[in-house]
């Protein structure tokens, strides 16, 4: 059986009340606390990017290469039902529909950093589940090093497939103590609301310490391997693209400077910002790369 998204538009929470609910929350010292805006060690205390500049403004080549093509086509997706295969190495491989997947997940509000290769950034109100719960509910074997996903094939709804070099679907992958991290999600929705088409409707991947391109939108495969998995922009660029994909503001892109960054919504004179290491979340993973050379490992 397939999900149906049952929110009313009636029962959104506009942006406006959501930042001030929680401005109040937080001067009330967090006494009242709803699922949506339960406070977590993983949300960064900054303001979020408007809905608007967030679902207006992203790369989701899929529906075009503009920042705009995907607010503008990505309306034709079907997202409803949604099924995502796992396999590999699990001890419970199938198709699940998206029912199945959100089971007995605790779904909560993660306001994270997000870092585009671009050199451009946002702040976003991700609501979503640690990827980890899924991967422990299908079983994840001995042996099992890393974890692929894989994006909606569907040129008919998704004209960006329809022709040019990409080498679709579209592929990523974390390594298995990555994935496992408890800042790895698997999104819903942003701002109390369902996941918009644009953004990667109905469920896509964040991983905040990563540039954006590494958090794949509108997945139906998830494959556990002892391999590397292949990912699609390493395919086409290797010289640019690693397997890690690492925010990292000692190496640059060979076409962008990686030191700084321009916050989305700063307006013409906001500026650029220096770039943290790790996006800023640093200090909860930096000890998964010990020993490794991130200038060879970008």
């Amino acid at each position: 059986m397939g999900w149906t998204n049952v929110l009313k538009w009636s029962e959104v929470t506009p942006q406006a009340l959501f930042l001030n609910r929680r401005q109040i929350i937080a001067g009330a010292g967090a006494l009242v606390a709803t699922p949506a805006l339960a406070r977590n060690e993983w949300s960064v205390e900054e303001t979020p990017n408007s809905f608007e500049e967030i679902t207006g403004y992203n790369n989701f080549y899929e529906f075009g290469y503009g920042k705009e093509d995907p607010a503008a086509y990505a309306g034709a997706l079907t997202t409803d039902p949604w099924s995502v295969e796992i396999g590999g190495m699990v001890d419970k491989p199938g198709s699940y529909d998206l029912a199945d997947v959100l089971k007995g997940q605790t779904i909560e509000e993660r306001i994270y950093r997000f870092r585009c290769v671009e050199a451009w950034s946002m702040v976003v109100p991700w609501h979503g589940f640690e990827l980890s719960g899924l991967l422990n509910r299908v079983g994840v074997q001995p042996g099992a090093k890393f974890v692929a996903f894989e994006t909606l094939l569907r040129p008919e709804e998704m004209p960006g497939q329809q022709g040019g070099s990409f080498p679709w679907p579209y592929v990523e992958g974390l390594r298995l103590d990555e994935a496992m991290h408890p800042l790895t999600i698997l999104a819903t929705g942003l701002y109390d609301q369902p996941m918009p088409k644009q953004n990667g409707a109905p469920l896509r991947l964040v991983v905040p310490w990563k540039y954006g391109f590494k958090s794949i939108k509108s997945i139906v495969k998830i494959t556990l391997t002892d391999r590397m998995p292949p990912t699609t922009w390493n395919i086409l660029q290797s010289n640019e693209y690693g397997f890690y994909a690492n925010v990292n503001p000692q190496v640059d892109h060979p076409r962008w400077s990686q030191a700084t960054e321009r916050p989305i919504g700063g307006g013409l004179f906001g500026g650029r910002k220096d770039t943290l290491m790790f996006n800023g979340y640093g200090d909860h993973v930096a000890s998964l790369y010990a020993g490794q050379d991130l200038a060879v490992d970008y």
